[in-house]
């Protein structure tokens, strides 16, 4: 039968052997990642410093010169050249659209084409000192907002957020453990699935 309330959610997690107070705590933290979800998804701090900026481009234009200007210090890649296909590759779209999102900034002055330093055979794409002021100034505006907000933290919740947070980052990395630990839980979920399917087949 499919779950109505989190108060048979919450039943199935404790029946799991997951304890109340953990089983209260994925429901109160499901909860707020849908939410933080539906907002990052409209990207209201991103537009919000284009409009107050005053840049003059929306949030898919400023994603290309982000993707431009190189990985985050984080994501594991190297910084190397940028090429129409490194773009494509960032922003997981085809490089025929790349290409013409890279040639609107261009054309709008904000990249600018260029011979390879590794192999003159190839054209990279760079961004104007222009593009540079943007890309900087929306990631200090970012940083400007979440630093006022944090600012307002006692400095031992901050100790202890900043770790936690780090640690609960990585709650999908191993999963598998809990997939074997939960296989009854799983299959009898997959069976209520295909149960409601049957139902509703015309007899």
């Amino acid at each position: 039968m499919p779950f109505k309330s989190g108060t048979e959610l919450a039943a199935m997690l404790r029946e799991a052997g997951i304890d109340p107070a953990t089983a209260e705590a994925v429901l109160d933290i499901d909860g707020l990642m849908q939410k933080w979800r539906r907002r990052a998804m409209r990207r209201e701090l991103g537009h919000r410093a284009l409009v107050d900026l005053k840049v003059g481009i929306d949030l898919a234009q400023f994603d290309v010169l982000a993707a431009i200007e190189g990985p985050s210090l984080d994501a594991g890649e190297s910084q190397g050249e940028t090429m129409i296909a490194t773009v494509a590759e960032r922003l997981n779209i085809d490089p025929s659209r790349a290409s013409r999102l890279v040639s609107e900034m261009v054309e709008q002055g904000f990249a600018q084409r260029a011979v390879s330093q590794a192999d003159a055979r190839r054209t990279v794409i760079v961004l104007t000192e222009r593009a540079r002021a943007v890309v900087g100034a929306v990631q200090a505006y970012k940083f400007l907002i979440m630093g006022d907000f944090l600012s307002e933290w006692d400095p031992a919740e901050l100790a202890a957020f900043v770790p936690l947070l780090k640690r609960f980052g990585s709650w999908m990395d191993g999963i598998d453990p809990a997939m074997e630990k939960h296989a009854a839980e799983i299959a009898a979920l997959a069976e209520s699935i295909a149960q409601q399917g049957t139902q509703s087949e015309p007899a």
